[in-house]
């Protein structure tokens, strides 16, 4: 099982005076590459009072399309200033299958985390297998 929810405010730079122009482009670059993920969940460019956010969420079998740590990634490389958090369970990731991750976007860097508040997920979220 996989599953993410995240966000993303979409800034050029850390400087509070995003240049509107780059700006637009890159967030134009950014609609095209979601639009080619075809993502069947949550993922979705707006702007919301002048400045641009990314929200996303799925749940799937397995790991696998859309790659939203791409995203993440992505983004920290065309838009700098970018922040955000996106949250993963992946019971495949062999080293963290009973953990939530945490990906943090913040200048230009992507760095994981374990979530502690819904970490470990046995028992945190849910009680063990007694089969």
């Amino acid at each position: 099982m996989f599953e993410y929810h995240g966000w993303i405010t979409v800034r050029e730079n850390a400087v509070d005076d995003d240049d509107e122009v780059r700006l637009r482009h890159v967030v134009d670059e950014l609609r095209l590459r979601i639009a080619q993920m075809a993502s069947p969940y949550l993922l979705d460019l707006r702007w919301m009072n002048g400045e641009p956010f990314i929200h996303l969420g799925g749940h799937s079998n397995h790991r696998s399309s859309p790659d939203v740590v791409g995203l993440f990634e992505h983004v920290a490389k065309v838009a700098s200033g970018s922040y955000g958090l996106l949250h993963i369970r992946d019971d495949e990731d062999p080293s963290h299958e009973n953990e939530v991750r945490v990906l943090r976007l913040a200048r230009g860097t992507v760095t994981q985390h374990t979530e502690a508040l819904l970490s470990p997920c046995i028992p945190t979220l849910e009680d063990p297998f007694t089969g």
